[in-house]
């Protein structure tokens, strides 16, 4: 089991209306792997505790992570965490946690990763590491939101300083003036293999809602990718 380490806030962004990106500062951490995640735990003055898990969204800096934290209308953590924490303030973080959900940089494997919502978070590490190391590996980002209030990491993936993994945003129900695809959820000809791919087997990795999650794999599925290459995560 990990151990848990204090860690302090040191900066807050807003990703969307309703997201955040949260910088902590935790000493003694012990680095990660893109797709992980960690627990967080507050801690009340008469004891109480509660525990969220929220997934990091790039490599580690020395001892320095950052976290993707979605609202939840009536939630107990994620209001507090993405609009009141102060910074400075302390809580406290659990991991990296998970193993079978991440890339390492050294696997020349084609990727293809596929995003819903807020589960660009674990993916844009990957998108991230990916470009740190300078991997040669394809990748390739297709992302899902409802319009285009809701996009996370906007600059990095529309202004090509995250060009390393080609990237393309969808729009389910509103789509910004110009664009070319209109609004529909992601079907099977949105799931092409990275470029470059050839014929080798692709590995994809999914993360959002449950119910697209599913969808999704299930055309992953449908075009031919192997069970064992498609690779889940799911929340809500």
């Amino acid at each position: 089991m990990s151990a848990w380490h204090s860690a302090r806030l040191v900066g807050r962004r807003e990703q969307s209306r309703t997201g955040r990106t949260l910088l902590f500062d935790v000493p003694g951490w012990p680095g990660h792997l893109a797709g992980q995640h960690v627990d967080v735990r507050l801690s009340a003055d008469d004891g109480y505790r509660a525990v969220r898990s929220y997934s990091l969204a790039a490599p580690a800096r020395g001892t320095g992570i950052e976290l993707g934290v979605q609202t939840v209308p009536g939630g107990e953590v994620s209001p507090y965490l993405a609009h009141e924490l102060p910074v400075g303030a302390e809580v406290e973080v659990r991991g990296p946690l998970g193993g079978w959900f991440v890339w390492r940089p050294g696997q020349e494997d084609p990727v293809l990763l596929v995003a819903g919502g807020c589960g660009i978070v674990p993916l844009m590490g990957m998108v991230r590491s990916h470009r740190l190391e300078g991997s040669r590996a394809p990748m390739r980002l297709v992302y899902s939101v409802r319009d285009p209030g809701q996009v996370w990491y906007r600059e990095e993936l529309t202004t090509g300083t995250g060009a390393a993994a080609a990237s393309r945003i969808l729009y389910t129900r509103q789509a910004p003036p110009g664009s070319s695809r209109p609004p529909g959820h992601i079907g099977a000809g949105d799931l092409l293999p990275p470029e470059g791919a050839g014929r080798l087997p692709v590995l994809c990795f999914v993360c959002g809602p449950t119910g697209f999650v599913e969808h999704a794999a299930g055309l992953l599925s449908a075009a031919g990718h192997a069970p064992d290459r498609i690779r889940t995560e799911r929340f809500g």
